[in-house]
């Protein structure tokens, strides 16, 4: 199938590298015109050439620059049809070795960049005749670990505000949706160089171990669920959850 997004206008945080920058790359293929932002200037200029689409400096934790990216593309496009909340970071730690400045910070990128999100773009996706809102969580919003307490809260969160985002777009209009994903272990660049730095600790066998189906995610696997949720095959699906685990989470 082709052209599934066909006159759909997405803005992808993150979108640099990584699991968004192949949402980006699925997302055009699909017909979708597509604006990638991300705080990194360089890499994102570098991303944007290579998948010829649109790009937005944006760090997600500053509500101006929210602003001025939505501004920028309803001035541009003059609609919005789909948000994928992708950008975050890690956090390690247990719940007493995490300082609060870490915390802080680990929940203004992971959670109140998807609030801001949401709360900046749906009054010009509600213009733009429909929409989606996908915002990335982790599977560590739904099974936690002793050790990254910071990053398990903010994920967790993420899951259940995106229920609250669908629940008030079902009030307010019926033709925007809001949903969450949740992956578990994924190769992307990061964790592959976290792999490869450290070959004698055998990490990839590890996370694997932990997978029912045994092996990591590929980023095309995220992708194609953004894809599906961003088309209109999704129509009818919002406040939900959509958990690409491998079966982790049915152990």
């Amino acid at each position: 199938m082709s052209n599934r997004l066909k006159n759909k206008v997405a803005l992808i945080t993150g979108g640099a590298q990584g699991l968004g920058k192949e949402m980006a790359k699925s997302m055009i293929a699909q017909g979708a015109q597509v604006f990638i932002s991300d705080i990194n200037e360089i890499t994102l200029v570098e991303t944007a050439s290579e998948l010829s689409c649109d790009h937005i400096v944006l760090d997600v934790t500053s509500k101006d620059q929210w602003q001025h990216a939505i501004t920028k593309i309803k001035e541009d496009i003059g609609s919005l049809n789909i948000l994928v909340n992708n950008a975050g970071m890690g956090g390690g730690g247990d719940v007493e070795s995490t300082d609060l400045e870490l915390w802080d910070l680990v929940h203004k990128v992971n959670l109140d960049s998807v609030f801001m999100g949401c709360k900046y773009s749906l009054p010009l996706m509600r213009d733009s005749g429909d929409g989606s809102i996908i915002n990335i969580s982790s599977m560590s919003g739904i099974v936690a670990s002793h050790n990254t307490s910071a990053y398990n809260s903010s994920k967790a969160a993420v899951r259940h505000l995106s229920k609250s985002v669908a629940l008030h777009c079902a009030k307010t209009t019926n033709l925007v949706r809001c949903n969450s994903i949740h992956p578990v272990f994924t190769r992307t660049a990061m964790v592959q160089s976290m792999i490869d730095s450290a070959p004698e600790r055998n990490i990839e066998e590890k996370l694997v171990q932990q997978i029912p189906i045994r092996k990591l995610a590929e980023p095309i696997d995220i992708a194609n669920a953004a894809v599906f949720l961003a088309s209109d095959e999704s129509s009818f699906i919002t406040g939900t959850e959509l958990i690409i685990d491998g079966g982790l989470s049915a152990t």
